[in-house]
Parts: C-alpha cells; sequence; structure tokens
C-alpha cells in the first residue's frame, strides 16, 4: 500500500482545509495520509488515516513527505524525511517558498503527479556538524541551508577565526559568520551578502555577516574541504544555528567544524525547469529587454 507523510502549517485554517482536501484526494487514488500527532487534532479525522510522532521514524516505509507551508514547514519536513531516505515535495502555502516545488495554485497538479507516480528525484547537498569544548563533542547535527554562528549578547562583537582545510583564513569580529550550501545561497546567506549559488553546484559557501575586517568577503569552497570557525576564547558566548530550526549556546572557545553532509536530501521535482526561471520568478528579477540567444 503506499503512504505519504502530509506535514502542514496548520497555523492557518485556509492550510488545515487544503490538507483535508489533498488527503480525501490521496485517499481515493490509493494512497494512505499519515500525520504528525501534534498537528492530527487541528487536521481533524479526516485527515488522520496514520496518526505517528514526530520522530526521525515518521517517514519510514512512506513514498515521500507532502509539504503543505511555506520554507519553515519544508525543512521540518526535511528533518523527517532525511533520516528515512525519502524525497520531500513542498507546496508553498507561504510568502517566497523559494524550497517548495509548487505554489499553491499549483497544488491540484502537484497531488496529480503524486498520483501517477510522475515526478523525479533530485539530491540537495546537506551539511554535518560537530561543536567541541574542549575537544568534547557537545553539538552534533546537520542542516539543508546553513548553519549559523552569532553573537549571543545583542552588544557585544564575536571574534571568530575562519578556517579551511585545516588552515587559517582570516580573524575578525562580527556580528555572526555563515556556513550554506547552495540551495540555501538563496536564504540567510543571500541576506548576509552571499552569492547566488546554483543548486547542482557542488560547494559549500562561507559568508561573514557584519564583520568588522577589510578581508572579510563570501568564500567559495570545495564541497570536500572542512570549514572550521573557532569562538575566541577570551572573547563572548555564540548562539549556534542549523536551519534556524536547532539552536545551541556554545561558550568562547568553542569550535565548530563542518563538512559535506553524509546523507543528502532528496527532493522530489516535477517539471525540468531551470533554476534561472524560479530565480526570476521569486526575486521578482527585471528582465525586460532581454532579447535572447539569436536564432543562428
Amino acid at each position: 500500500m503506499r503512504e505519504v507523510l502530509l506535514v502542514v502549517h496548520t497555523g492557518h485554517q485556509s492550510n488545515i482545509d487544503l490538507a483535508r482536501q489533498v488527503a480525501g484526494r490521496l485517499a481515493v487514488g490509493g494512497v494512505t495520509t499519515r500525520v504528525l500527532d501534534d498537528e492530527a487534532r487541528d487536521l481533524g479525522p479526516s485527515c488522520c488515516t496514520k496518526v505517528v510522532p514526530a520522530d526521525d521514524h515518521a517517514a519510514e516505509g512512506t513514498e515521500l513527505v507532502l509539504v503543505l507551508g511555506g520554507d519553515g514547514t519544508f525543512l521540518r519536513g526535511a528533518e523527517l524525511a532525511r533520516p528515512a531516505r525519502v524525497p520531500v515535495l513542498g507546496v508553498n502555502l507561504g510568502r517566497v517558498g523559494f524550497l517548495a516545488e509548487a505554489d499553491s495554485d499549483a497544488l491540484h497538479e502537484a497531488v496529480g503527479h503524486v498520483l501517477e507516480r510522475d515526478y523525479f528525484v533530485e539530491e540537495r547537498m546537506t551539511l554535518d556538524l560537530i561543536a567541541k569544548v574542549s575537544d568534547e563533542v557537545v553539538v552534533e547535527t546537520w542542516a539543508l541551508n546553513e548553519i549559523s554562528v552569532e553573537k549571543l549578547i545583542r552588544e557585544r562583537i564575536l571574534e571568530v577565526v575562519v578556517e579551511v582545510d585545516g588552515r587559517p583564513v582570516s580573524a575578525f569580529g562580527c556580528d555572526g559568520v555563515l556556513c550554506a550550501t547552495p540551495t540555501g545561497s538563496t536564504a540567510y546567506a543571500f541576506s548576509a551578502g552571499g552569492p547566488v549559488v546554483w543548486p547542482d553546484v557542488q560547494a559549500i559557501l562561507v559568508v561573514p555577516s557584519n564583520a568588522h575586517a577589510l578581508f572579510a568577503r563570501p568564500l567559495v569552497v570545495s564541497p570536500k574541504s572542512h570549514v572550521a570557525f573557532e569562538i575566541e576564547s577570551t572573547g563572548h558566548p555564540a548562539a549556534l544555528s542549523a536551519d534556524g530550526r536547532r539552536t545551541f549556546e556554545l561558550p568562547a572557545g568553542a569550535r565548530i567544524e563542518i563538512v559535506e553532509g553524509a546523507v543528502p536530501l532528496k527532493v522530489v521535482r516535477l517539471r525540468q525547469a531551470p533554476f534561472t526561471d524560479r530565480l526570476v520568478e521569486k526575486f521578482d528579477l527585471p528582465v525586460k529587454g532581454w532579447r535572447g540567444p539569436s536564432a543562428g
């Protein structure tokens, strides 16, 4: 029997109504819908064919994770899909929704693709990290978009040393420093002044945030590189965040080590549209005057 895990931003009644419609249509098509236990009450019995805890086993045995919401909801769905090695399909019910494959007006079409198994799956690079204090591992997690290390005390400057492949690159005071994937290059890293990187490019981005230094430019390094951030031992504590969802407090002297993730995230694609078109659409970029390549 085919099963789909449905992850929904239940903060809006309109989202709940759409989720119920999706569950009903999937059921008619012979697909069982799983929902998370912390969303089941809001979604109601019509969606709750099977209720599971929101843990690493939630998506095991499913065909995919179907996310209805914005980028934050997509990232929650990714947390459930990755350990089960199943793909995630996002339908944007929020604002920009850069991670989603379809917008709300294409929801009916997206469900049709699922029912017909008319989709393909691509892999997105992730990041794995460990944080150490006095050589003891205190944090171990992963991210799809970015790892950020930021000052914990607003009035203070965070003193950081950036290291790549075991060698120091630069030390500076800053509000924070980010390590991002190409997928995350249009998220927090973009706001911090980082470059937009096409998602099929394999690379790791290092992006300082409001750094007080002459050399504090974004870096694009090999996906096989080992990146580390060292917090000055005589400085101030920092806040470590993975995708803005998992946050940890680190003391002065902590060391954060980041590498390419051992497990990529599988993402459902419904069409072969180039990333350029998505970029132009989501950022409403001006393209008036473009003539295109000559026919010859």
